[in-house]
């Protein structure tokens, strides 16, 4: 059974609801985007939009969903209280997002493709593989069955090593098509403090750099990783 439980998310302080985005993430899941989320917020740039959020904060799925049946969505709802976004759901419309907060940076994050692969095929691509297997509570089944639609329909297109490779190289490709270099950041966890801390204008912290999201940590949110194997 899921660890995760969707609860209402404390009121934002006044003004932050109005404020938008200031930092749009563009890596997709498994590029060290738990790491860049806990960094973000130690920064002074939280509360940081996360599939975790989706999953915690009841005002989410709906917007989600919305956007999965075909509606359009207003932006600044989707992310109200939120000062930044890192990972999946967002991460698959950030074009859309840098169009609507077209003052906030972008922080992609990357890592050799092999590496990803070998990453995201024994979490997230195992996860939607196996889904209907695994027994989530009913809220959080049907957060995954948006997730996907969005996901592994839209983006991915399938679960197979080929197909998730290309639209990976897709993504990171036309990020860097699209935006424009003094706006972005192509950032890895393994970079630490000083690249990310230069790009968004803060002082570097004396702590070092978070690390976090190992596979069981991704599979401890649902319980422990199943025996099965996608087929």
């Amino acid at each position: 059974m899921s660890g995760i439980v969707i609860q209402p998310r404390p009121k934002s302080k006044k003004g932050t609801a109005a404020m938008g985005l200031k930092i749009i993430g563009s890596g997709f899941g498994r590029t060290g985007t738990m790491s860049t989320k806990t960094a973000l917020e130690q920064l002074g740039f939280g509360p940081c939009h996360h599939m975790v959020e989706v999953m915690r904060d009841a005002a989410q799925p709906a917007h989600w969903a919305a956007l999965a049946a075909g509606a359009k969505v207003d932006w600044a709802a989707v992310f109200s209280g939120y000062r930044s976004q890192v990972d999946f759901p967002g991460a698959a419309f950030w074009h859309e997002l840098s169009l609507a907060f077209p003052e906030a940076k972008v922080i992609h994050t990357e890592r050799p493709e092999d590496e990803w692969w070998a990453s995201y095929s024994g979490t997230i691509g195992k996860f939607f593989a196996l889904r209907e297997t695994i027994p989530l509570p009913p809220p959080i089944a049907a957060i995954f069955e948006t997730m996907d639609k969005l996901l592994i329909k839209d983006v991915f297109g399938g679960f197979d090593r080929e197909t998730s490779i290309k639209a990976y190289q897709r993504n990171n490709a036309k990020v860097r098509a699209f935006i424009p270099p003094e706006r972005l950041l192509i950032f890895s966890p393994a970079d630490g403090w000083d690249p990310l801390c230069r790009f968004l204008g803060v002082p570097v912290p004396a702590t070092a750099f978070p690390r976090s999201n190992a596979r069981d940590e991704f599979w401890a949110h649902f319980g422990g990783e199943p025996a099965g194997t996608p087929a």
